[in-house]
């Protein structure tokens, strides 16, 4: 009980394997949360056009955000800071921690403003009737633009928020930028619930502001003044570090990462449908669940032990570190894939069917979910190979070849969604995701930061076909359970083909990786190495060094 407690405390400096686990055990309860707000939003407005405003109006703040911050808060910053850290210049850390609050805000101040005056032409262009005559109705334009201009401020907090959490991330502080999403989460549907009535869909933009200052915002802040970090206001741009995170971060700012645009690319080309952009969205945020917990919590985790790595100049065990995570992460995103794809539709029906959200909803979601879940490997790998290249302190040709990849995709989504509808869009996105993981993973050997020959295939390998035997099984066994042909689902039929589902694949998998005498229950099982074994040698030594 006492670790336990030591564990989630605030001011616990976590090791990579209890940062992993912390994180993981964070998102989970995120995913749960998030849940429970697109459960309220799928009983409250169902798949219509309403819903498709609301999941739209998202897209001109987080372009907002990207372009100005560039997700360089969390990921360049962390570098810098880090390596002031490893060199005892901590008041250098704070002074450029101060200048890029002060000035980025400036930004986001100015950003926000300008984007509040060109939401409409914004909108109009992304979702707006084009030359086919499909897109929003103009009741939908105007609803979208209204719940557009509520969500742009809270990018304002989710920029500061991201900067104070890469300093407790530097300093192995996980716990209250884990908790910033929950919190988040749950102010939507505080606001969904307490002003549903009064103000309709738009509770739960109002919601999602108050969050993103209560949560990402408030919890870093809070978490930092713990530890003392300081805080003066500078515009000094001379400074030798800001001007670093600078050239660091432009190319994070002007380039057009894959992973963020596919969520644009499917918005804008699923428009043309009442309900298709709500259906779509909602199979892809229950597949983010695993890309969350196999790649986001372990890709966030990862980052500081990569850049410390690095900036020791143990390139060795930084390539091996880095090989050791993406061989983990994929191989369970195999097996995790194949439970996904055959368990889609009652998955879906279970976690959405309710309200206006009816079962023929249920059915085309399961259809996306079910080839998005394709990918998860994909997803998951790609995120820690774009971590080691941030680690390295290289911004510039991670984003050169996604943007490249991005620019190349455009016409194979176009193409796909203009021959088969909807469901090609989830072809378009695998496959340019697959695109983008090969570029990250080639780039990285070709500039020998890791070695491709040193990765574990033939244990990935042994993943890959127990996955694709244990999918095959699973599936026959799920047809003993047919669902009602009246269209109307069944809870029963849900539960009892989830179950059979799950425990055939459970039976298969153990049964798989054991005749092919895999190695990768014991890797997972091991503690040192769940995720970075040459850090937790070293912080093993450091440990026994400071017991002396």
């Amino acid at each position: 009980m006492r670790k336990l407690l030591r564990f989630v405390q605030p001011s616990h400096q976590h090791t990579a394997f209890s940062a992993t686990l912390l994180l993981i055990s964070a998102v989970l309860l995120s995913r749960v949360i998030g849940y429970a707000r697109d459960a309220y939003i799928a009983w409250a407005y169902g798949a219509g056009g309403a819903t498709d405003a609301y999941v739209a109006a998202f897209t001109l703040p987080d372009f907002l955000n990207y372009i100005v911050a560039g997700g360089a808060a969390s990921i360049t910053f962390i570098s810098i800071y880090t390596r002031f850290l490893a060199q005892k210049r901590d008041q250098d850390a704070q002074k450029t921690f101060s200048i890029i609050i002060t000035v980025m805000t400036a930004v986001m101040i100015v950003g926000t403003i300008a984007t509040e005056i060109f939401a409409p032409q914004f909108v109009r262009w992304f979702v707006g009737p084009g030359s086919s005559g499909k897109g929003f109705s103009p009741q939908q334009i105007e609803l979208c633009v209204h719940l557009t201009r509520i969500l742009l401020p809270a990018q304002i907090f989710f920029y500061v928020g991201g900067v104070v959490s890469a300093v407790l991330l530097s300093h192995r502080l996980f716990l209250f930028p884990a908790f910033g999403p929950i919190i988040y989460n749950l102010f939507i549907i505080v606001g969904g619930v307490i002003g549903g009535r009064h103000f309709g869909i738009a509770s739960l933009a109002y919601g999602a502001l108050i969050g993103s200052i209560a949560g990402p915002f408030l919890a870093s802040v809070i978490g930092a003044a713990k530890i003392g970090t300081g805080y003066r206001p500078s515009f000094d741009v001379t400074n030798s570090a800001f001007r670093e995170w600078v050239k660091l971060s432009i190319p994070l700012m002007l380039g057009v990462s894959l992973v963020t645009a596919d969520d644009w690319i499917l918005r804008h080309y699923a428009s043309g449908g009442v309900g298709d952009i709500t259906r779509l969205t909602f199979a892809k945020r229950l597949f983010a669940v695993p890309i969350a917990v196999l790649g986001q919590a372990t890709g966030q985790a990862s980052l500081p032990f990569f850049a410390r790595l690095f900036n020791e100049k143990r390139l060795k065990e930084f390539a091996a570190t880095v090989n050791d995570s993406v061989y983990r992460v994929a191989a369970a995103s195999f097996l995790a894939s194949a439970w996904m794809m055959v368990a889609a539709l009652p998955l879906i029906d279970l976690v959405y069917r309710r309200g206006k959200f009816l079962f023929v909803d249920s059915q085309t979601s399961a259809i996306y979910f079910f080839w998005f879940s394709l990918s998860l490997v994909l997803w998951s790998a790609q995120g820690l190979y774009a971590r080691a290249f941030y680690a390295a302190g290289d911004t510039l040709t991670p984003m050169v070849a996604v943007s490249v990849i991005t620019l190349a995709s455009m016409p194979v989504y176009s193409i796909l969604f203009h021959t088969f509808g909807v469901v090609g869009l989830a072809w378009a996105s695998d496959i340019g995701i697959g695109m983008n993981l090969v570029a990250l993973a080639c780039l990285l050997h070709y500039r020998k930061l890791i070695s491709l020959r040193e990765m574990r295939w033939l244990e990935l390998g042994k993943a890959a076909l127990t996955a694709a035997i244990a999918g095959g099984i699973s599936y026959e066994v799920a047809r003993v359970v047919p669902f009602a042909t009246s269209g109307l689902g069944s809870r029963i039929a849900d539960l009892t083909q989830l179950a059979l589902v799950s425990v055939t694949w459970a039976a298969a998998v153990a049964a798989g990786l054991w005749l092919l005498r895999s190695e990768l229950p014991g890797d997972l099982r091991r503690r040192k190495g769940t995720a970075y074994p040459e850090v937790a040698q070293v912080e093993a030594k450091e440990i026994l060094g400071a017991g002396k």
